[in-house]
This record gives C-alpha cells, sequence and structure tokens, in this order.
C-alpha cells in the first residue's frame, strides 16, 4: 500500500479537508498515475452531501482525472511510464455480461465500480481524483492524445463524454437542429461538441447573461427560457435536445420546441421526480431518453475526437484549499465553466 495525500468529505455534508488515503499495489495489470488535475463535477457534489442517496465516507470525491503513468504491472501492454492518462467515472466492472461485451461497461448488469463512493471487486472502497495520485487497471485507463492539454482534458473525462455519447447517439450532424439546456459545465461542453459534430446549435438558457460566451463557444443561436415567447418561437424546432441542468424542468414545453420524432436527452440527474404529461410525448412520435457518460471505447473516441477539433473545457484552475468555496460556486452557477484542481497543491 502507498500513503498519499487527498481532500476528503469525512461526512455528508460536511467541508473536505485534507488527509491522506491507503493506494494499492501494483497489480499485474495495473497503471499507477501520478494526478496532475481533476475536475470538479456537480455529481461530486451531490454525492458528498448525499444528495443521491445514502454514500461511502469518508469520500475523496474526483472522476475526471488527468495525470502521467508513473509505473505500470507486469502484464500491462497499453501503457508505459511517462503515458499521458485519464481516468473517468468507472475504474472496473464484470467484463463478462452482455453489456459490458458491447462495450458498455457503464451499463454493466452486475454493477460497474464507480471511481469513488463505490466499493471494489476487492472488497475495498474507491478513493476519486482529489488526490496526488491512483491505481487504475490498465483496460479503464484513457489515452490523453498529444494535441490535448492535460488541465483542459480533465473534465472531458465525464463532462466530454457525458455529452458527446449522447449527442452521438441521437445523431447529431450536418443538417441536424440541436439545443443544449444549460451553459455550464457540460452544457459548454455540449455547445463545442454538437457544433462539431456540423448541427445547428441553439442554447437555450435561463437568462442571456451568457449569450457573448455562448456563441464564441459555437452555439449559432441563443434563447432565454424565461421568456414565454421562446416556447412560442421555437416550438417545433429542434431533432434534440440535450438537458444538461440538474433542477426539474417543465419537461411539456421543452417536448413541444421538437420536431415530429425528436429526442429530449437528459444527462441532468435532478434530485427530486418529475411530473409529465404523456400527451405531450405521444403527440408528435416524440422520445423522452436519458444517457449515462460511456463506455470505455467510447470516451477514448470521444478524446480521440476532441484532439482532432481542438476541444478542451473551458477552466478555472483552482488550489485544493479552494474546493470547498469552488463547491458554492458551482451551485451559486459562478464558474465559466470547470473547476480544475491542481493535484500540486494537495
Amino acid at each position: 500500500m502507498t500513503t498519499v495525500a487527498a481532500y476528503a468529505a469525512p461526512a455528508a455534508k460536511a467541508p473536505l479537508e485534507r488527509t491522506t488515503i491507503e493506494r494499492r499495489e501494483v497489480r499485474e495489470h495495473d497503471v499507477l498515475i501520478d494526478i496532475k488535475f481533476a475536475g470538479i463535477c456537480h455529481s461530486d457534489i451531490h454525492q458528498a452531501r448525499e444528495g443521491w442517496g445514502e454514500a461511502i465516507f469518508p469520500m475523496v470525491p474526483g472522476h475526471e482525472i488527468a495525470g502521467i503513468v508513473e509505473a505500470v504491472g507486469p502484464g500491462v501492454t497499453k501503457f508505459k511510464v511517462g503515458d499521458r492518462v485519464g481516468v473517468g467515472c468507472l475504474v472496473d466492472s464484470c467484463r463478462e455480461c452482455e453489456n459490458c461485451r458491447a462495450g458498455l461497461e457503464q451499463h454493466c448488469l452486475k454493477g460497474s465500480v464507480g471511481t469513488y463512493n463505490a466499493v471494489g471487486h476487492d472488497g475495498e472502497p474507491t478513493y476519486g481524483g482529489y488526490s496526488q495520485k491512483v491505481v487504475v487497471d490498465e483496460a479503464f485507463t484513457l489515452r490523453i492524445p498529444d494535441g490535448l492539454a492535460l488541465d483542459v482534458a480533465a473534465p472531458l473525462l465525464c463532462a466530454g463524454i457525458t455529452t458527446y455519447s449522447p449527442l452521438k447517439h441521437w445523431g447529431a450532424a450536418p443538417g441536424k437542429k440541436v439545443a443544449v439546456i444549460g451553459l455550464g459545465g457540460l452544457g459548454h461542453m455540449g455547445v463545442k461538441i454538437a457544433h462539431a459534430m456540423g448541427a445547428e446549435v441553439t442554447v437555450l438558457s435561463q437568462s442571456l447573461r451568457k449569450k457573448d460566451d455562448g456563441l464564441k463557444l459555437g452555439a449559432d443561436h441563443y434563447y432565454a427560457t424565461s421568456d414565454e415567447k421562446t416556447f412560442q418561437d421555437l416550438a417545433g424546432t429542434f431533432d434534440v435536445i440535450l438537458s444538461t441542468v440538474s433542477a426539474p424542468l417543465d419537461f411539456g414545453s421543452y417536448l413541444g420546441l421538437l420536431r415530429t420524432g425528436g429526442a429530449l436527452v437528459n444527462v441532468g440527474a435532478p434530485e427530486e421526480p418529475i411530473a409529465l404529461n404523456l400527451f405531450s410525448l405521444i403527440g408528435g412520435n416524440k422520445t423522452l431518453a436519458g444517457s449515462m457518460i460511456g463506455g470505455i471505447a467510447e470516451t477514448q473516441e470521444m478524446l480521440d475526437f476532441c484532439a482532432e477539433h481542438g476541444i478542451g473545457a473551458e477552466i478555472e484552475l483552482i488550489a485544493a484549499s479552494e474546493i470547498n468555496d469552488a463547491y458554492e460556486r458551482v451551485l451559486a452557477s459562478d464558474v465559466r465553466y470547470r473547476f480544475v484542481i491542481d493535484t500540486a497543491t494537495i
């Protein structure tokens, strides 16, 4: 076991504090990663504050990890010391079920193992990226292309794949009209990726406060959802709407913005249930869908796509001592657009 410094939540809703954790020794197929940067995802806050249900404490959040390979096990073939690598939301799965064999490890039928707030197949709790080092099986380690700086690549490991996967699945492409609800950590990546896929992109935000940013990021149009006229003017417009917000919405109104056969896809995960009149789905043959990250192969595909198109996250680099303040700022929508921890400060 190796002892490393980390930032952890000692209990639900408690401020994160500096501590030490144990990392396992490098096994046959393991990679030891010297973490350089770790993104702060809204889901870190949900879990550290038990918004999504009972959690495991102490908790070291962080599933947007970028770093350098420091050591490899004797059986490792994919990576060597010095490689630039990333780790996303998953560190293991059964690898044998129908979904795992299809490259859908995030939907492992026996339960995938999260990068933190989970228990590995060895019975030990998993700890995430708010730490100096991590040991991960090579099968769940991603290669970060040379064209991507590590700090702006870190958020791609969650925010990037969370938006890339549904945009690809639901056909964002030239000739398609895509709307992104919310211009935050997920939303700004959705805009960049949908634009790079060739779609006509519209941002639907509560206000026009971030309109200039949205247009710079690749949006063609920007509308305020607080203006009732928006829902009249855009009725029947979009092929795909990607909802990135974690607040419950009036889904009936948003479904009204879809063309016949269109899809409203949720990647934001509100803590509260929603109400829906099913007539808003039945009329127009519409789909209300969800999407959860992506498999390992698709995550690598996303990283390669982002490198090819020069896409990284828009980040604000912070010291580890600023994590608790950053959490409050995320909740206040006061970040443009992803906090990333410089782990040298842990």
